[in-house]
């Protein structure tokens, strides 16, 4: 029997199971893929992560990119450099993921890939997980297991708050352009933006919206937008996932169990950001369970708070700004992408050094003022 038991083995899974792992705890992570294994995402990773660990995590990064591009509708294009102290990450996911888990076994973790887990049952103080390989016992559970997972459903988590959002994102190989930039696209999609972020070998280009709205033609939108960079997405491999973004507080523990990363709904409601999210989660349920190892009879609850506290308080103030700014994007582009500090203010919130606490209230107040004829030069 293990003291925990981890299914998914995401940036949240990986980050509980070294966690745990280094604690000196008894860790499986299950997984039901094999490793390494491809997972459509934009792979922009907030430096802020480092903190948490105490390894270098420079071989999962493919580029360290400062420069932004901006344009509104393949046009009006906004330049500028990212101020923090490290550049932003650009990771391949596959390797990102499977680097962490790595660390995570080198720490004693135990990894069960090719393994689907095909349900769970409570047995007096231990959960017996069910996979096709046969029956497996741990003492607490970690469901890492992202927005599509069955584990949030099997746990009892009926009705979770979260705002479904969708995504579709293809890889492509370079044409010869400025590689060493991220590019944000707003205008051509409703309710979200079009990303395109670098790797040493290729793009990661997707869109996304995060208001819901009348269905738009993703392929489409895509298909015109990558003829800026001389790419054909129509003979690009396609992905469409699902997100889940925060749309309140709500608990993440139930008997011997808690909720990580996607399955938490943790995802920023503004940016789509989630990797950072899901290792916070992890980070924080690796010591929650640790300290309900220990005989703590109020670490799990902890756990929620913990989360809501640090995370949630601030993505409310996220979620009011996205509200807006989605709405109405052309005077958001105009008052706030295009402002100089605009780029250094989402630069310092995505390395940790500032909250959308910390903004927000003026950023309302500048696009609100763009409402009103006359009010826009304010």
């Amino acid at each position: 029997m293990y003291d925990c038991i981890i299914v998914g083995a995401g940036p949240a899974g990986g980050a509980a199971a070294y966690h745990l792992a280094k604690r000196g705890r008894s860790v499986l992570v299950l997984e039901k893929e094999s490793l390494p294994r491809y997972k459509p995402c934009g792979g922009g990773v907030s430096p802020q992560i480092a903190q948490w660990f105490d390894f270098d995590f420079s071989p999962a990064i493919s580029m360290k990119v400062k420069t932004v591009r901006y344009t509104w509708k393949m046009e009006d294009p906004v330049d500028a450099e990212i101020e923090s102290t490290e550049p932003v990450w650009m990771v391949r996911r596959d390797v990102f993921d499977h680097f962490l888990i790595q660390k995570a076994q080198e720490q004693g973790a135990e990894l069960r890939d090719s393994t689907e887990v095909t349900g769970i049952e409570f047995k007096s103080d231990r959960w017996q997980v069910n996979t096709a390989q046969g029956p497996l016992e741990g003492r607490y559970l970690v469901a890492a297991d992202g927005a599509k997972g069955p584990m949030a459903k099997w746990l009892g988590f009926k009705e979770r708050k979260r705002r479904l959002a969708g995504a579709l994102e293809a890889e492509a190989p370079h044409q010869g352009q400025d590689v060493n930039r991220i590019y944000f696209e707003f205008g051509m999609v409703k309710n979200g933006y079009i990303w395109n972020f670098p790797k040493a070998d290729g793009y990661s280009i997707g869109v996304g919206t995060f208001r819901g709205g009348e269905p738009q033609d993703f392929k489409a939108i895509l298909t015109d937008y990558a003829t800026m960079f001389g790419i054909d997405f129509s003979s690009a491999k396609q992905f469409g996932h699902p997100l889940c973004l925060w749309d309140g507080d709500q608990v993440l523990h139930t008997q011997n169990a808690v909720l990580a990363g996607e399955a938490a709904c943790v995802v920023d409601p503004f940016t789509a950001e989630g990797i950072r999210p899901s290792i916070l989660t992890g980070v924080k349920a690796a010591e929650s369970i640790d300290a309900a190892l220990g005989g703590d009879a109020n670490a799990l609850e902890n756990y929620t708070q913990v989360v809501n506290e640090v995370w949630g308080s601030d993505m409310a103030w996220a979620q009011r700004l996205a509200g807006v700014f989605y709405r109405v994007p052309g005077i958001g582009y105009k008052v706030g992408v295009k402002r100089p500090s605009a780029t250094q203010r989402m630069g310092q919130i995505l390395c940790g050094e500032l909250r959308y606490g910390d903004v927000a209230s003026r950023a309302l107040k500048r696009l609100s003022s763009g409402l009103i004829p006359g009010m826009g030069g304010r």
